[in-house]
């Protein structure tokens, strides 16, 4: 049964897609498309059914990730479909846990930050308000955290050895 991936945001348009799609990238790359799934979602109903930002999707275009989908919202019932919950950033991630009244799957739940190599951060920034630079920030720490998390989940999942190196 393939691993199951979750990236939440506040609006899944802009990080979380990203993240997915990026994750699917470099899964793709690695030979492991068929032991990994990975989905999106955010914890607002802001966005329901948009596609993901154009100024995000151009970011990613760059550097030859194509983001597409449409939001939808966290619901409770993703703690039971998938074994690794994402957030993005540390309100999100509260947001996340609270829906989890018993914390029973409280150890399902992390920052996307935490699979980083490269970069300090400890959460993505939402791009939303800020300029161009912005977005292509978050596009490299997401390709980092990505990488990161490949490389985690191939030791702790016992998942089939990488046939490529991890990198876009």
């Amino acid at each position: 049964m393939p691993y199951k991936l979750l990236f939440v945001c506040l609006g899944n348009i802009c990080r979380s897609p990203s993240a997915e799609k990026i994750m699917n990238h470099l899964i793709e790359q690695a030979g492991l498309g068929h032991e990994i799934i990975c989905d999106s979602a955010g914890t607002s109903s802001y966005h329901i059914g948009s596609v993901p930002d154009r100024r995000m999707t151009a970011a990613a275009k760059q550097r030859g990730i194509a983001l597409a989908g449409q939001a939808r919202q966290f619901q409770k019932s993703d703690f039971e479909a998938f074994d690794l919950i994402l957030a993005m950033d540390q309100e999100n991630y509260q947001d996340i846990l609270a829906l989890d009244s018993t914390g029973m799957y409280r150890d399902r739940v992390r920052l996307m930050c935490d699979f980083c190599t490269q970069y300090p951060e400890r959460e993505v920034p939402d791009p939303y308000y800020g300029g161009t630079e912005g977005f292509n920030h978050v596009i490299d720490l997401l390709l980092d955290a990505c990488g990161g998390l490949l490389q985690h989940l191939v030791t702790t999942q016992k998942l089939a050895a990488p046939t490529s190196k991890l990198q876009p």
